[in-house]
């Protein structure tokens, strides 16, 4: 367990989420549930468990939906601070904005990145027993596609990280980052270092972590992770849901105020709160996002179906 105030959660919430739109017009991508509940709720409640109780939540695109929701953390017993990133510049330069609001570690999510891990404890005890400068959690990943979508990791001698490669053309091997990383200060001196990128034109915080260990200062793994999604496009949220229904050893989930006439039939699939069925049909391997209205016939099978009437996303 981690001890009151030693390290500071974070979370990174601020990007448009244009490629998984038209789910992101009206929430933020972070925002967006998994069985029922926004993506960075599950962040907040691992990083709480390991007992952390003082973070802060970088905001930008409809940061006050996700201020709204999360409010100042008192409810939780825990803190929240917001930070506003004015301009898309890159993950490097949104954590450059936490440099006047931290003076220790801290334990940084990327919003939308949704995984199912051990205990966040283990990244911690890495990072004091290792006596380290940042600890990134990794993955085994059998698909490269997913490598290329995220960063691919070289080891070195004693565990120690040797290279971090944003979105690698070729898979170097099948260790990926996965969107946790605990940072001490040093990251700070880095970032003011890092260069805007030539493919994406953005601070790259593996550019910051590589100029970290061409400096001398340790960087290690952490492989808690069983299963990891970055939350691109609406098939990815589709496939959280699913895989999180699978874990919780459900066969389906429906949330609070829903009408489901009689003779509909839900198959491995989760509904939010507030939707209306208006016919019998079936619904498999879906989801149905709050607030929806289904009045046509026909059955929905590997979907999701929102609050707009035309917002329809086969897998």
């Amino acid at each position: 367990m981690v001890r009151d105030g030693e390290i500071t959660g974070v979370v990174l919430s601020a990007g448009l989420g244009t490629r998984i739109k038209p789910l992101s017009f009206d929430t933020p991508k972070p925002l967006l549930p998994v069985c029922n509940k926004p993506i960075m709720h599950y962040q907040l409640e691992a990083m709480a468990s390991a007992g952390i109780r003082d973070f802060i939540i970088v905001v930008g695109y409809l940061k006050e939906k996700i201020m709204d929701y999360f409010g100042d953390g008192s409810s939780w017993g825990l803190r929240i601070r917001y930070i506003e990133q004015e301009k898309a510049l890159g993950i490097a330069h949104a954590v450059g904005q936490l440099e006047r609001h931290v003076t220790g570690p801290f334990l940084l999510f990327l919003g939308d990145i949704f995984t199912i891990h051990r205990d966040l404890g283990e990244v911690v005890d890495t990072f004091h027993r290792k006596k380290a400068s940042v600890v990134l959690v990794v993955k085994k990943e059998e698909n490269p596609e997913y490598i290329k979508r995220n960063f691919a990791i070289q080891l070195g001698r004693g565990g120690l990280v040797k290279k971090v490669i944003e979105k690698p053309r070729y898979a170097i091997n099948n260790l990926k980052g996965c969107g946790i990383y605990l940072f001490d200060l040093p990251i700070f001196d880095a970032i003011r270092r890092t260069p805007r990128t030539a493919l994406r034109d953005e601070y790259e915080i593996t550019n910051s972590i590589q100029i970290l260990i061409e400096d001398g200062l340790r960087v290690y793994t952490s492989e808690i992770v069983e299963w990891d999604m970055n939350v691109t496009v609406p098939e990815d949220l589709l496939e959280c849901n699913m895989k999180a229904l699978k874990h919780l050893y459900m066969k389906n989930m429906i949330g609070e105020n829903v009408s489901l006439p009689s003779g509909t039939e839900v198959v491995n699939s989760v509904i939010g709160n507030d939707v209306m069925v208006s016919a019998p049909i079936r619904i498999s391997d879906s989801v149905i996002l709050p607030g929806a209205r289904i009045e046509a016939p026909g059955d929905i099978s590997g979907s999701i179906v929102s609050s707009r009437a035309a917002d329809w996303r086969c897998a």
